[in-house]
């Protein structure tokens, strides 16, 4: 299918570097943002989760890298996730999901995205305590396999969990939700992919787009930037996503 042929393309194409920048901004890929995009501009279901994990593959890896450099990532909170979410990741890859519910599922993620951009769930505590590790493994391991099934980073979930249980501060949360995002990411898309199935060669385009916005969106992130109207633009462009999901 010609991506380009779709209805309302240029939209959405405006749109996209948008959505990357504002999740690069937060250290996250994008990809609910990706695919409630997706879905508002009726794109093929089969050609949504590939889609949006090779995207969040290098805007993630974008915004990994810009928090890194400024010092932001700590390896013992985040290697106890990623050991069992790996794993797990590639599973719910392998995975193919009857159509109506995947669109379901991804209603609910979106509400959630919501949430975590409007900052209502995920609020930074002052006092930080050392990671339970079973917990990090159970957290890991479920966030992994939901995040390979649907086609998403896991990040969105992540974030929150790791500031609620006050393991980490909100700029070291960021580092470590994009590497999460990232290997989770190339995990999940090693599954889909075992299954003999392709990525649409167009989808490569749509990364270069993305890209511009998640190299500002990381740059400007990892430097105390924060832009609460346009967050709440993206939070109304979810809801609206999830609506068409759970209706149609």
């Amino acid at each position: 299918m010609n991506l380009f042929e779709l209805e309302n393309i240029i939209p959405f194409l405006l749109l996209l570097p948008l959505v990357a920048f504002l999740y690069a901004s937060v250290g996250h890929g994008g990809a609910s943002g990706y695919l409630a995009l997706m879905a508002l501009f009726a794109f093929p279901p089969e050609m949504m989760k590939p889609t949006a994990l090779l995207l969040n593959i290098f805007v993630a890896g974008i915004s990994f890298w810009a928090f890194y450099k400024g010092g932001f990532f700590k390896w013992q909170l985040f290697w106890p996730f990623a050991v069992a979410s790996i794993p797990a990741a590639f599973l719910g890859g392998f995975l193919q999901i009857d159509a109506t519910l995947y669109k379901q599922i991804l209603a609910v993620v979106l509400v959630v995205a919501v949430l975590r951009m409007i900052g209502f769930v995920g609020k930074e505590k002052t006092e930080i305590v050392d990671v339970n590790l079973p917990q990090a493994l159970f957290f890991g391991a479920g966030i992994g396999f939901f995040s390979g099934m649907i086609g998403i980073g896991g990040g969105i979930i992540l974030s929150p969990v790791i500031l609620l249980m006050g393991w980490g501060k909100m700029k070291e949360t960021a580092a470590v939700s994009a590497l999460f995002i990232f290997v989770n990411s190339l995990s999940g898309m090693g599954g889909y992919l075992s299954h003999d199935s392709e990525i649409n060669p167009q989808a490569f385009l749509l990364v270069l787009i993305a890209v511009m916005g998640g190299v500002l969106g990381a740059h400007y992130g990892a430097r105390k930037f924060n832009n609460v109207q346009l967050r709440y633009m993206l939070a109304f462009v979810l809801i609206m996503a999830s609506v068409k999901l759970f209706l149609v």
